[in-house]
């Protein structure tokens, strides 16, 4: 059984800093494209960033370019987003995200075999 568990959101305030991370089980973490997705209520989950399997290929929404920065282990099975000069827009619940290949365009949901449960993220202004 695949499990994704997101841990590391919290409250910040605004311009302060979290890390997000993410433990994987029950598949074979260095075979798999990871990413990070947001929602904020009432909107679409959106993209925010992605990886390769090897690490060596990363890809980042425009309005998350230069604060985020995601990275992997995968000795650990873990994927973090380390979040930087946080915006009260970015407020929303983090999921993690599983794909078999990065190919195509990574931002689509849909394309995503495994999700984790979601951690919130708070920014005060």
């Amino acid at each position: 059984q695949v499990q994704l568990v997101e841990t590391g959101g919290g409250l910040v305030q605004s311009g302060g800093s979290l890390r997000l991370s993410c433990a994987a089980s029950g598949l074979t973490f260095d075979s798999y494209a990871m990413a990070w997705f947001r929602q904020a209520p009432g909107k679409e989950r959106e993209f925010v960033s992605a990886i390769s399997w090897s690490g060596s290929y990363t890809n980042y929404a425009d309005s998350v370019k230069g604060r985020f920065t995601i990275s992997r282990d995968n000795a650990k099975n873990t994927v973090s987003l380390q979040m930087n000069s946080l915006k009260p827009e970015d407020m929303a619940v983090y999921y993690c995200a599983a794909k078999r290949a990065y190919t195509g365009d990574v931002s689509v949901k849909y394309d995503y075999n495994y999700w984790g449960q979601g951690t919130q993220v708070t920014v005060s202004s």
